[in-house]
């Protein structure tokens, strides 16, 4: 039932980082679209799912508070001053894209500003906070927030959130914003790919831990395999195809960290048995995810099917 709860919390982080990277993604991209038309057809294309995308992250919050609260006391009480300015960040973001389609053109541009900076720090401080996680020591704790670990952690998310955003525009809208889009790919997939091998590089126990699961081994050599068949979509220009290699990619990259660590949620220092919750509360949290979980698929599915035509 740990091994549960902990699947049902990665789960819903997965999905958020999927889901709302690509729309922070867009938001970050406004400072090389200037085009007034193209900047409102990147607003189009993720108004109609955006909102939803978020009940994710508070799916995740809840589920940390309730199936393991010592490691949420521990995160929330270390982390408070940049969780709260991420939630700010979100928070304002989306009074940005909100409020962008009833604003004048005197007040358009700021709005667009303010939606760059707020995607970028909220996308900044969520990569942030996991480099702190994994980078955890034995005697000191959480890092010290200017190591390297959390800083490339959070120029990484920057970069693959940015390439996510590249691939969904140049498939949700394509001819009008293709060329720049498909431009901006080839940078972001370089730099993302540096920034892994130097994150590969720093946690090499994690990924060396990992190699020696056999789950984790399928794990690595996919991850491989996508990284070569990246550019390879890159060149062919094929954006829906880079879009599901680039979420591939980071749904096997982050099952491949969660491989590394286990049985730690913070390394050196809970463990899933230290840290649950009472079998009674971790039965009765489970029950209401099995109903939440599929209906939120259900709702996320349908508003894509809906919204499945280009922008």
């Amino acid at each position: 039932m740990t091994d549960l709860s902990a699947l049902v919390i990665s789960f819903s982080l997965l999905l958020y980082l999927l889901l709302d990277g690509t729309d922070l993604g867009v938001g970050m991209l406004f400072c090389w679209f200037h085009d007034e038309a193209q900047r409102e057809l990147m607003t189009h294309s993720i108004l109609p799912v955006w909102d939803a995308n978020e009940t994710w992250l508070v799916l995740a919050a809840g589920g940390l508070l309730a199936l393991f609260p010592p490691v949420y006391a521990l995160l929330f009480s270390q982390l408070s001053v940049p969780i709260f300015a991420m939630l700010l960040a979100l928070l304002v973001r989306a009074m940005a894209l909100e409020y962008r389609a009833q604003s004048s053109a005197r007040l358009r541009p700021w709005l667009d500003r303010i939606m760059v900076c707020s995607s970028a720090l909220a996308t900044f401080i969520q990569g942030w906070c996991g480099g702190m996680v994994i980078g955890a020591q034995p005697q000191s704790g959480l890092p010290d927030g200017l190591s390297m670990v959390p800083l490339i952690s959070g120029v990484g998310l920057l970069a693959i959130n940015l390439l996510l955003a590249c691939c969904w525009i140049g498939w949700r809208i394509g001819d009008r914003i293709q060329p720049l889009a498909a431009a901006q790919s080839w940078l972001w997939w370089l730099l993302a790919l540096i920034i892994f091998l130097a994150e590969c590089y720093l946690n090499a126990d994690i990924w060396r831990q990992s190699w020696q699961r056999l789950p984790g081994q399928v794990v690595i050599i996919t991850i491989v395999m996508l990284w070569i068949a990246l550019p390879v979509a890159l060149w062919r220009a094929r954006p829906l195809i880079q879009l599901i290699l680039t979420l591939l990619l980071i749904g096997t990259v982050f099952t491949g960290l969660l491989c590394g660590l286990y049985p730690w949620l913070v390394p050196h220092h809970f463990t899933l048995s230290d840290s649950a919750s009472p079998p009674m509360t971790q039965g009765f949290v489970l029950v209401g995810a099995v109903i939440a979980m599929p209906l939120t698929l259900l709702y996320h599915s349908w508003s894509f099917w809906i919204e499945r035509r280009k922008t």
